[in-house]
């Protein structure tokens, strides 16, 4: 008889389907009975009937009392033992296709993120009819299987370029939020006119709460709405109706320097009609895609264009460069702020993106969020927003 090879390996099976046909040839070779095999091992016959009969799962202990007995490696029996178990499975299991649509919206979506922040009206991430039927509600599908993030789902909403989850369930969100919003008809003359108003209020951070203000009196519905994990969304601007623009921020750096930028950068987008048909839907601003690369879309250029120049006019700000360059000294931006009545975290953010020093001038960069949230919509950082229908 064959030694055990310790592997599991090279050893013929011969067609086997249980370790008890195994365990049945080897008695037959033997010329044992299941009778002399209990004595053998000290064990109950009655057990060992039950195994070779296929009525009862073989063990590793008994697999390596039965490899000692026969000089069969014991992973033998073991397989033998895991390909019977799967088979029997398969008899009485029910296929469930839903079973990989759901393994895929919470592999894409940030599910019990959304639940935290009380997007989805679920207690028990467990209880999944529940999860469904909340997410079908979200995203306003019929079904989970018709959600957008989905490979082969419908998509409902064109959005320039690729979209992660989080992003689409964050502006769902704005969405949702936007919709229940009341302002009066959209006035491009009046939004042209808000961003003359907001010059002055690039001075100090407290005044940044008449901005949602100066934008609902324009006609745009302006949201605030805290940032997914993983979403990297600093804005976005898109359309209700074609009729209603929405600019939504996330705040994700909460700097008086970004905080204009990435406003400025949607009121852009509003004034030149993007965001019709396609969501502008704007990530990672910061650094890089601050700029006018060559690989960034001409709607993005003339957006981030127009937003670096309104926090610090560019003709100056390259003068000043030439002038302090490499060193800029405190007294220099501060100098350089009061005489373009701006705060001195707008000529931070702008130098830190002109040297690719995002390390340095960052005691000029304030916050603003405590500033603009109590007169505006907001969603998280412990706040749920009302939403529409």
């Amino acid at each position: 008889m064959d030694e055990p090879d310790g592997g599991g390996g090279g050893w013929d099976d011969r067609g086997f389907k249980t370790p008890g046909q195994l365990i049945a040839h080897l008695l037959k070779e033997q010329g044992w009975t299941a009778r002399v095999l209990a004595i053998v091992l000290g064990g109950d016959e009655s057990m060992l009937s039950r195994v070779i009969a296929g009525k009862r799962a073989l063990d590793a202990e008994l697999a390596l009392a039965l490899s000692e007995v026969f000089h069969v490696a014991p992973e033998h029996f073991l397989t033998l033992q895991k390909r019977f178990d799967l088979a029997q499975a398969r008899i009485v299991a029910r296929p469930d296709p839903g079973r990989a649509i759901r393994a895929r919206l919470f592999s894409d979506l940030p599910v019990a993120e959304m639940i935290r922040r009380g997007w989805l009206a679920v207690d028990d991430v467990r209880n999944i009819p529940t999860v469904e039927r909340a997410l079908a509600m979200f995203f306003d599908v019929e079904s989970v299987d018709q959600i957008e993030c989905l490979p082969h789902a419908p998509k409902r909403t064109e959005v320039s370029g690729p979209t992660t989850g989080p992003q689409l369930a964050w502006l769902y969100r704005v969405r949702q939020i936007a919709k229940g919003m009341l302002v009066p008809a959209y006035s491009p003359r009046a939004l042209r006119a808000v961003v003359e108003e907001l010059r002055p209020l690039r001075m100090a951070a407290e005044a940044t709460r008449k901005v949602p203000i100066m934008l609902a009196d324009a006609g745009v519905r302006f949201v605030l709405v805290e940032s997914l994990r993983g979403a990297k969304i600093d804005g976005v601007c898109f359309w209700l109706n074609d009729l209603s623009p929405v600019i939504a921020m996330s705040l994700r750096y909460d700097r008086i320097d970004n905080f204009f930028f990435v406003l400025r950068h949607e009121i852009e987008h509003v004034l030149r009609r993007h965001g019709k048909g396609v969501v502008m839907l704007d990530a990672e601003l910061e650094g890089e895609r601050a700029g006018a690369g060559p690989a960034v879309a001409e709607e993005e250029r003339a957006a981030n264009e127009a937003a670096a120049e309104f926090c610090v006019p560019q003709a100056s700000l390259k003068a000043f460069i030439e002038r302090k360059a490499p060193v800029f000294a405190e007294r220099d931006i501060i100098a350089f702020a009061r005489m373009l009545h701006v705060h001195p975290g707008l000529i931070a953010g702008q130098l830190q993106h002109k040297t690719h020093r995002y390390d340095r001038f960052r005691v000029h960069q304030v916050r603003v969020r405590s500033c603009i949230a109590p007169s505006a919509i907001v969603d998280g950082w412990g706040d749920i927003a009302p939403v529409g229908g």
